[in-house]
Protein backbone atom coordinates (compact mmCIF):
# COMPACT_ATOMS: atom_id res chain seq x y z
CA UNK A 1 0.00 0.00 0.00
CA UNK A 2 1.70 3.48 -1.64
CA UNK A 3 1.15 6.25 1.32
CA UNK A 4 0.56 9.89 -0.18
CA UNK A 5 2.89 11.87 0.33
CA UNK A 6 3.07 14.93 2.89
CA UNK A 7 1.02 17.88 1.82
CA UNK A 8 2.94 21.46 0.86
CA UNK A 9 1.52 24.62 2.71
CA UNK A 10 3.75 27.63 1.21
CA UNK A 11 4.29 30.96 2.97
CA UNK A 12 4.81 33.69 0.85
CA UNK A 13 5.58 36.78 1.12
CA UNK A 14 8.28 39.84 0.47
CA UNK A 15 11.42 39.51 2.30
CA UNK A 16 11.44 40.59 6.06
CA UNK A 17 7.95 40.13 6.17
CA UNK A 18 7.86 37.90 9.12
CA UNK A 19 7.66 34.56 7.06
CA UNK A 20 10.39 33.08 9.17
CA UNK A 21 9.19 34.17 12.23
CA UNK A 22 5.73 32.87 12.06
CA UNK A 23 6.68 29.77 10.93
CA UNK A 24 8.96 29.60 14.06
CA UNK A 25 6.33 30.63 16.07
CA UNK A 26 3.77 27.72 14.41
CA UNK A 27 5.72 24.83 14.67
CA UNK A 28 6.17 24.06 18.79
CA UNK A 29 1.95 24.24 18.44
CA UNK A 30 1.69 22.41 15.54
CA UNK A 31 4.09 19.93 17.27
CA UNK A 32 1.48 20.02 20.28
CA UNK A 33 -1.11 19.22 18.32
CA UNK A 34 0.74 15.79 17.01
CA UNK A 35 2.25 16.84 13.58
CA UNK A 36 5.36 15.80 12.33
CA UNK A 37 6.80 18.97 10.36
CA UNK A 38 9.19 19.18 7.49
CA UNK A 39 10.06 22.82 6.51
CA UNK A 40 11.69 23.32 3.42
CA UNK A 41 13.05 27.47 2.26
CA UNK A 42 13.41 29.17 -0.82
CA UNK A 43 16.46 31.43 -1.19
CA UNK A 44 15.51 33.42 -4.51
CA UNK A 45 18.69 35.38 -4.06
CA UNK A 46 21.18 32.04 -3.39
CA UNK A 47 23.00 31.24 -0.21
CA UNK A 48 25.74 30.08 1.69
CA UNK A 49 25.13 27.22 4.79
CA UNK A 50 28.88 26.09 5.19
CA UNK A 51 31.26 28.59 7.21
CA UNK A 52 34.40 29.72 5.62
CA UNK A 53 37.28 27.38 6.99
CA UNK A 54 35.64 24.51 8.39
CA UNK A 55 36.10 21.06 6.38
CA UNK A 56 33.22 20.60 4.51
CA UNK A 57 33.53 24.38 2.61
CA UNK A 58 37.27 23.46 2.13
CA UNK A 59 35.94 20.57 -0.02
CA UNK A 60 33.68 22.25 -1.83
CA UNK A 61 36.00 25.37 -2.14
CA UNK A 62 38.17 22.49 -3.67
CA UNK A 63 36.40 21.54 -6.44
CA UNK A 64 33.55 18.65 -5.00
CA UNK A 65 30.41 19.18 -6.68
CA UNK A 66 29.37 17.49 -3.51
CA UNK A 67 29.50 17.51 0.24
CA UNK A 68 28.22 15.67 2.62
CA UNK A 69 28.44 16.14 6.80
CA UNK A 70 26.77 13.63 8.54
CA UNK A 71 26.93 13.15 12.90
CA UNK A 72 24.52 11.18 15.11
CA UNK A 73 21.81 12.47 14.01
CA UNK A 74 22.00 15.22 11.37
CA UNK A 75 23.00 15.23 8.09
CA UNK A 76 23.98 17.84 5.74
CA UNK A 77 24.22 18.03 1.76
CA UNK A 78 25.28 20.72 -0.65
CA UNK A 79 25.89 19.97 -4.03
CA UNK A 80 25.90 21.79 -7.17
CA UNK A 81 22.52 21.80 -9.49
CA UNK A 82 21.97 22.75 -13.21
CA UNK A 83 18.27 24.61 -12.36
CA UNK A 84 16.64 25.40 -9.56
CA UNK A 85 15.07 22.22 -7.70
CA UNK A 86 11.15 21.97 -7.72
CA UNK A 87 9.87 21.66 -4.07
CA UNK A 88 7.82 18.31 -5.12
CA UNK A 89 11.18 16.73 -6.03
CA UNK A 90 12.84 17.87 -2.30
CA UNK A 91 9.82 16.24 -0.55
CA UNK A 92 10.21 12.91 -2.74
CA UNK A 93 14.09 12.60 -2.22
CA UNK A 94 14.18 14.18 1.46
CA UNK A 95 11.35 14.24 3.57
CA UNK A 96 11.22 10.83 5.47
CA UNK A 97 7.83 8.74 5.85
CA UNK A 98 5.96 9.60 8.48
CA UNK A 99 5.80 13.42 7.88
CA UNK A 100 2.28 14.94 8.39
CA UNK A 101 3.04 18.25 7.01
CA UNK A 102 5.72 20.48 4.82
CA UNK A 103 5.92 23.88 5.52
CA UNK A 104 7.85 25.30 2.62
CA UNK A 105 8.80 29.18 2.95
CA UNK A 106 9.01 30.25 -0.63
CA UNK A 107 7.14 28.85 -4.21
CA UNK A 108 4.58 31.67 -4.38
CA UNK A 109 3.71 31.17 -7.91
CA UNK A 110 2.86 27.30 -7.23
CA UNK A 111 -0.49 26.31 -6.85
CA UNK A 112 -0.08 24.59 -3.57
CA UNK A 113 -2.30 25.58 -0.66
CA UNK A 114 -0.76 29.09 0.81
CA UNK A 115 -0.57 31.66 3.86
CA UNK A 116 0.91 34.91 2.81
CA UNK A 117 2.21 37.25 4.74
CA UNK A 118 1.89 41.10 4.65
CA UNK A 119 4.42 43.87 5.60
CA UNK A 120 2.90 46.39 4.06
CA UNK A 121 0.22 45.77 1.78
CA UNK A 122 -1.50 42.90 0.04
CA UNK A 123 -0.04 43.08 -3.00
CA UNK A 124 3.70 43.95 -2.43
CA UNK A 125 4.45 40.39 -3.71
CA UNK A 126 2.51 38.70 -6.67
CA UNK A 127 1.23 35.18 -5.57
CA UNK A 128 -1.26 32.89 -7.32
CA UNK A 129 -4.71 33.08 -5.78
CA UNK A 130 -4.51 29.72 -5.96
CA UNK A 131 -5.21 27.52 -2.73
CA UNK A 132 -5.00 30.93 -0.65
CA UNK A 133 -5.70 29.73 3.11
CA UNK A 134 -4.91 33.38 4.94
CA UNK A 135 -3.89 36.35 4.91
CA UNK A 136 -1.50 37.56 7.93
CA UNK A 137 -0.43 40.75 9.03
CA UNK A 138 -0.54 43.46 11.46
CA UNK A 139 -1.75 46.17 9.29
CA UNK A 140 -5.18 46.43 8.05
CA UNK A 141 -5.43 45.55 4.16
CA UNK A 142 -7.33 46.28 1.60
CA UNK A 143 -8.00 43.80 -0.52
CA UNK A 144 -10.89 41.31 -2.42
CA UNK A 145 -10.01 38.05 -0.96
CA UNK A 146 -12.41 35.68 0.53
CA UNK A 147 -9.54 34.28 3.14
CA UNK A 148 -9.08 35.28 6.87
CA UNK A 149 -6.89 38.17 7.63
CA UNK A 150 -5.07 37.07 11.10
CA UNK A 151 -2.84 39.29 13.06
CA UNK A 152 0.74 37.31 13.57
CA UNK A 153 -0.09 36.96 17.31
CA UNK A 154 -3.37 35.30 16.29
CA UNK A 155 -0.82 31.66 16.09
CA UNK A 156 -4.17 29.68 17.39
CA UNK A 157 -6.46 30.68 14.61
CA UNK A 158 -3.94 29.94 12.55
CA UNK A 159 -2.89 26.75 14.18
CA UNK A 160 -6.97 26.10 13.57
CA UNK A 161 -7.03 27.25 10.18
CA UNK A 162 -4.21 24.35 9.47
CA UNK A 163 -4.79 21.73 11.15
CA UNK A 164 -8.82 22.00 9.44
CA UNK A 165 -7.26 21.75 6.17
CA UNK A 166 -4.77 19.09 6.80
CA UNK A 167 -6.26 17.01 9.41
CA UNK A 168 -3.24 14.55 10.91
CA UNK A 169 -2.94 11.38 9.59
CA UNK A 170 -5.03 8.83 11.65
CA UNK A 171 -3.73 6.36 13.24
CA UNK A 172 -0.76 8.00 15.32
CA UNK A 173 -0.83 8.17 18.49
CA UNK A 174 0.58 12.04 19.87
Amino acid sequence: MTTAPPPILCFVGRSNSGKTTLIERLIPELVNEGYRIATIKHAGHGFNLDTEGKDSWRHKRAGAGTVIVTSKGSLALFTDVDEEVRVEDLRERYVKAGTDLIIAEGWKSEGYPKIVVVRDHFGEVEVSPEGLLALVSNKPLAHTMEVPVLDPDDIQRLVAIIVNRFPRKAGRLV
